[in-house]
């Protein structure tokens, strides 16, 4: 009798940031992600009580966590109770502390060489800024960094 291997477990990438809303706008434009609409939840919440009212903000035009917010892939599903995506997805979540050293994880954006020019141009327009261009053996690459300075690949 074999063992059953252990289900592989959900993740998502939680991104430190002054400003979640914010960085949650830019790589939801980035990536042509959907910014979670938690709005039930943060309505449930503050009429259980179970919430306070200064914890929330407005976003696109519904209640949210202040602290924190999500975006996700379109196609990937969501828990409507809660809005909260199921598959991949990124957490902004609210710090006090300033970005003070290079990132030890970062994202790579996959355009292909001949958008590459393209996507970097619209990011550039979104409000990332171009660090470097790359060209090495293994390939070439444009490094930039988001609005608050978090350094990702464009390759």
């Amino acid at each position: 009798m074999t063992a059953q291997a252990p289900a592989p477990l959900h993740w998502k990438l939680v991104i430190d940031a002054a400003d979640p809303h914010a960085q949650a706008d830019f790589w939801a434009a980035a990536l042509h992600y959907t910014p979670e609409d938690n709005s039930a939840l943060v309505e449930r919440l503050l009429s259980l009580g179970a919430l306070a009212g200064e914890a929330t903000v407005e976003y696109h035009g519904r209640p949210a966590f202040r602290d924190l917010i999500a975006v996700r892939h379109p196609d990937d599903p969501y828990d409507p109770a809660t809005g909260t995506g199921l598959g991949r997805r990124l957490l902004f979540q609210r710090v006090p502390e300033p970005k003070t050293v290079k990132n030890r994880l970062h994202l790579d954006v996959h355009a292909g060489p001949e958008r590459r020019a393209d996507e970097v141009a619209r990011l550039q327009a979104l409000g990332a800024r171009v660090v470097r261009e790359v060209e090495e053996p293994a390939g070439r690459w444009v490094l930039m960094a988001d609005p608050e300075d978090n350094e990702f690949c464009v390759q």
